[in-house]
């Protein structure tokens, strides 16, 4: 689902028109970029936390040349489900392996 896909589907269900509802969904990113610039967790009820997460410092070695780099530390942004969101993607990832495998003629890989 793209962008434009995404906000038709949450006007439709809200009622409002598409234009009120790209700024509203703009709105709501630019106050989250906001609380992540602070390095503070934003933490939605019912859905999970996104959190800004410290990769620590590391050396890393080319495989073909083997020369060692040193790849600095940096900040990026995370996700943790919540355990119902967690279990609702696996049944739902069964089911759709489970679809696909009934779908193929035979029963073929």
């Amino acid at each position: 689902m793209n962008n434009k896909e995404f906000i038709a589907e949450l006007s439709r269900r809200t009622g409002y028109r598409s234009t009120d509802t790209q700024a509203m969904v703009r709105h709501l990113i630019d106050a989250m970029s906001d609380v992540f610039q602070e390095g503070d967790a934003v933490s939605v009820s019912d859905f999970g936390i996104f959190e800004v997460k410290k990769k620590m410092e590391r050396i890393l070695v080319n495989p073909g040349t083997r020369q060692r780099m040193l790849v600095p530390p940096k900040l990026v942004l995370g996700f943790k489900p919540n355990t119902a969101w967690k279990e609702k993607v696996k049944s739902t990832s069964r089911n759709v392996s489970i679809r696909r495998k009934e779908e193929r003629p035979n029963g073929e890989a």
